[in-house]
């Protein structure tokens, strides 16, 4: 039995006992990675299955000094933050990429910039997880990925929840 536009040789993504290596238990740990954009390893980014945009503050834009990359306008407005609507600076598609150099994959994404206060530099949201085809358990800290017949991961980290850009 095959389910259809599902290829026999993908991997399948699980989680287990194995997966819960270094996580303490119990927990209620904000989901918090490092990513790679745009050529800069990035600190603090918030991983919000909630989200159905992915979300790069200003601040971070700014220290991040792209060269090629231009901001486009976006007529829309974002509700969440702080409790009131906040209206974006623009949206700007950089490559993405998650997991370590034997299994990397990197996708072009959209962000929305957003000027506002924020404890991280970025929100991944539903849109980067449905174009990695990632699967994010925050019980395991963990994100997976498949990478043809190999699953990708990048495990949520405290030690991402501190510092900033990295280039």
């Amino acid at each position: 039995m095959e389910v259809e536009g599902v290829r026999r040789s993908e991997a399948v993504i699980s989680f287990g006992l194995k997966d819960l290596k270094g996580v303490n238990l119990p927990h209620n740990d904000a989901f918090v990675i490092q990513a790679r954009i745009a050529n800069y390893d990035i600190m603090r980014v918030f991983t919000d299955s909630d989200s159905s945009v992915n979300v790069i503050f200003n601040e971070a834009l700014v220290q991040m000094a792209l060269q090629g990359y231009h901001l486009e306008a976006v007529d829309t407005s974002l509700f969440g933050f702080t409790g009131h609507v906040v209206y974006p600076e623009g949206e700007i598609v950089l490559p993405l990429s998650l997991g370590t150099e034997e299994l990397k994959k990197t996708v072009m994404t959209t962000f929305t910039v957003v000027d506002a206060p924020s404890s991280y530099n970025i929100i991944l949201g539903r849109q980067a997880m449905n174009e990695l085809r990632a699967v994010a358990s925050t019980y395991h800290q963990k994100i997976k990925f498949p990478m043809g017949s190999r699953v990708g991961e990048v495990r949520g980290s405290i030690s991402a929840t501190n510092g900033s850009v990295v280039p």
